[in-house]
């Protein structure tokens, strides 16, 4: 399957960019990258999947090549789960189905609780509906407060974006992310970097930092009654060597992911789906075959009707 477009959609601050791929006619899903990833992220899995349907994947703001917010407004968890809206708006899309991997299935997943009614499929890659994190409460104020002091900080420092050679910019990126592999790293900085007369730039902003800075982080309670919101039908697909927690130190800690599975399990019933693959957090890139069949068959599944006596 071939990609249909590249799509730029007008938002207050600039523009978000996306791209699309399948049948126009058909039932449309939005795809969502992790963080610090871009739209790229879906390029291996998309052509796999069912071609009847109509699949964007949209650059988050301040990623890939969509406009970074404007001076002085920071990227918080709830600013990206509002662009999910601005999008499904310039598409003219009522109801849709969301894939999100790591961050964005915990935008997805935020999404699909607030607007219930627009979600037909959450479709989570080594992700949670949540940043729902028993760990981290202690350190809540802490992320707070450091968001705050790293964006003035980038603000005040007022540099230029750093030109860097190719074979540095994917050394680095290799290094920071050692789920990726060398091949996809490269289709990530794609879209991720700008070619300038004496090398590379990054595209996303640098005031984008830490994860667990933009993160809206929910207590056990709050994630139970915000699943009791859900009406669409949940697909979870856990890497057997993904994460299992926001911060690395604590992903031998299998409790949060257990409590995530009871409640998506005993609120959803038959409307949850649990599959755990091989492979690692980036398993939808690098070895796209071992979810592309999984997905295909929940997607289509609701289609299927009842089966015949």
């Amino acid at each position: 399957m071939g990609l249909l477009s590249e799509l730029k959609l007008t938002v207050p601050w600039g523009y978000i960019a996306a791209k699309a791929w399948g049948s126009l006619q058909g039932p449309p899903v939005l795809c969502l990258h992790g963080w610090l990833d871009n739209a790229n992220s879906f390029d291996r899995l998309i052509p796999l999947l069912p071609q009847d349907f109509h699949y964007v994947a949209m650059d988050f703001g301040g990623h890939g090549l969509s406009s970074h917010y404007s001076p002085g407004v920071p990227y918080y968890h709830q600013n990206f789960v509002s662009e999910v809206r601005r999008v499904a708006a310039a598409l003219k899309w009522s109801r849709f189905s969301l894939m999100g991997h790591s961050f964005g299935g915990i935008v997805g997943g935020m999404f699909s609780c607030i607007f219930p009614e627009m979600v037909d499929e959450l479709i989570l890659l080594d992700s949670s509906p949540f940043a729902m994190d028993i760990n981290e409460m202690e350190n809540l104020l802490t992320y707070k407060r450091r968001a705050i002091e790293h964006m003035l900080q980038v603000e005040a420092t007022q540099k230029p974006p750093r030109v860097v050679g190719p074979q540095e910019i994917l050394q680095g990126f290799l290094k920071n992310n050692s789920h990726v592999g060398e091949e996809c790293a490269q289709l990530l900085l794609q879209r991720g970097t700008t070619p300038v007369a004496t090398g590379l730039v990054l595209n996303r902003d640098r005031r984008i930092a830490w994860p667990e800075h933009s993160f809206d982080f929910v207590s056990r309670e709050l994630f139970q009654r915000s699943v009791q919101q859900l009406r669409a039908r949940v697909l979870l697909v856990k890497a057997a060597q993904g994460y299992n927690d926001v911060r690395r130190e604590n992903d031998a800690n299998r409790e949060p992911l257990l409590f995530m599975l009871h409640v998506l399990r005993s609120v959803l019933k038959e409307r949850f789906q649990f599959v755990e693959v091989p492979g690692n957090h980036y398993v939808h890139m690098n070895a796209p075959h071992h979810v592309a069949g999984i997905i295909s068959s929940f997607l289509q599944s609701k289609r299927r009707g009842p089966v015949p006596q």
